[in-house]
């Protein structure tokens, strides 16, 4: 009898020699703009917290306040035993932000995509995505059942040819798109896939995970950035990048969210949010609210880095941006991870992003509103110094 398990020493070691091997860096004390690795203190560029508020002493008193109230973990479903009103309080909360009739939290970010969309689409269904799409989307369109095509990367000509060619064949259609794209740092062009999805009577999931908090007059994400509050569209996002907590969220219409109480799986047979995560997560709401200053120091930060690397060029390749994220171009993996360990080296954690996760390997920089611009110089220096 052969070993059934013999394949994954091979599929392990082509997974290396593609450097595409991927290992995990515990990290010690707090997250923030300078984190412990190994031992080593580094300027931390390799996080979403972008407000800076993972390590917010009133999020802790929160979580702490409602882990006493409550316990640790919700201890089942929402529909169930792992209701609280936190939960509801939350909901609420991030309906005001978004200015949507409702919202519905998830355990996840992941969960949230792959919940709506399987429940709002199926086999009679059609699905158009953009190819750089995040993870759960894809993986969501793909459990959905329904028929997916994806458009080039941002390209509306592709889009409205495949609504034209093939939306009448459908019953229903779903365009799906992140907001910000997570290992690029563009923004989609809402205003344009909404104007087709009008036209195509077509329903828009966008996907907020890195825009919310980040992006708009009072952080709601990319949806008021673009001036399309209030137009018909689902907006999901996490709780876990600028909110500094865990979970994920749909918020739409009344009639949405009512439906995905009702047909949502991985909310409906998954345990609700824990309260310290639902707690912390609200106090971030209300302090994106009422501390607009953090998102002004993050984006005087993002501008005077971009402008930098943009003076690099043609040194250094800094991707189209139009968010915290700014990405190097690097000609290959070995590269990338060659510069990411000479950073490190340098106590900089850049982390290195390789296929199968990106198309072309680069370094992926995030900004957050508590780095100083000392620390955004040591990483300019240390760029400039790379062997090229």
């Amino acid at each position: 009898m052969g070993d059934p398990y013999d394949w994954l020493e091979p599929a392990l070691t082509t997974i290396r020699r593609a450097n595409w091997y991927r290992a995990v860096k515990p990290l010690t004390g707090l997250s923030g703009p300078v984190i412990a690795l190994d031992g080593r203190s580094l300027i931390n560029f390799g996080s979403n917290d972008y407000l800076g508020l993972a390590s917010d002493g009133r999020l802790m008193q929160a979580a702490i306040a409602a882990t006493q109230t409550y316990g640790t973990g919700s201890t089942g479903s929402r529909l169930i035993t792992g209701h609280r009103p936190l939960h509801r309080d939350l909901e609420r909360a991030i309906a005001t932000l978004k200015q949507t009739d409702d919202a519905i939290v998830f355990s996840s970010g992941y969960l949230a995509n792959l919940g709506t969309m399987m429940a709002i689409v199926g086999k009679r269904d059609l699905i158009l995505a953009d190819q750089y799409n995040h993870s759960s989307l894809k993986a969501g369109a793909t459990l959905s059942g329904a028929t997916v095509v994806e458009y080039p990367h941002g390209q509306m000509a592709a889009l409205q040819s495949l609504l034209e060619q093939q939306r009448s064949r459908y019953r229903r259609c779903l365009i799906v798109t992140d907001s910000v794209f997570s290992m690029d740092g563009d923004l989609c062009p809402l205003p344009e896939i909404l104007a087709l999805a009008h036209t195509y009577d077509s329903m828009v999931l966008v996907d907020e995970a890195h825009g919310t908090g980040v992006l708009g007059a009072t952080g709601a994400g990319c949806v008021e950035h673009f001036g399309c509050t209030g137009q018909p569209l689902i907006q999901m996002g996490t709780l876990s990048k600028a909110l500094g907590s865990l979970g994920g969220y749909v918020a739409g219409s009344a009639a949405l969210i009512d439906f995905l109480r009702n047909r949502a799986a991985t909310w409906i047979y998954t345990t609700g949010l824990s309260p310290a995560d639902a707690a912390a997560a609200l106090a971030a709401i209300q302090l994106v609210q009422a501390e607009p200053d953090r998102r002004q120091r993050l984006w005087q930060g993002v501008n005077w880095l971009k402008s930098r690397l943009v003076d690099l060029s043609p040194q250094l390749t800094l991707l189209p941006t139009e968010s915290p994220i700014l990405c190097v171009q690097v000609a290959s993996p070995a590269i990338a991870l060659q510069w990411g360990q000479t950073l490190q080296d340098w106590g900089i954690f850049a982390p290195a992003i390789r296929p199968p996760t990106v198309p072309t390997s680069r370094l992926r920089l995030t900004l957050m509103a508590t780095h100083t611009r000392d620390h955004l110089q040591t990483l300019v220096t240390a760029l400039q110094r790379l062997p090229h």
